[in-house]
């Protein structure tokens, strides 16, 4: 089973790492990270993340 997530990050406060942190200790494990950040962000960087569970 795989699943996408968009992780952001903006600051300490103002992020989802917790979100992906929670996934990987429940057995999910990074497939493919990619950067989504454009020029229009404001200052977010993006990064796409697939998972993988078996």
């Amino acid at each position: 089973m795989q699943k996408a997530i968009v992780v952001h990050y903006f600051n300490e406060k103002k992020n989802n790492l917790a979100e992906l942190n929670q996934l990987l200790q429940d057995g999910w494990k990074v497939v493919s990270q990619n950067p989504m950040s454009g020029c229009d962000s404001g200052g977010t960087v993006y990064s796409l993340v697939i998972l993988e569970k078996n």
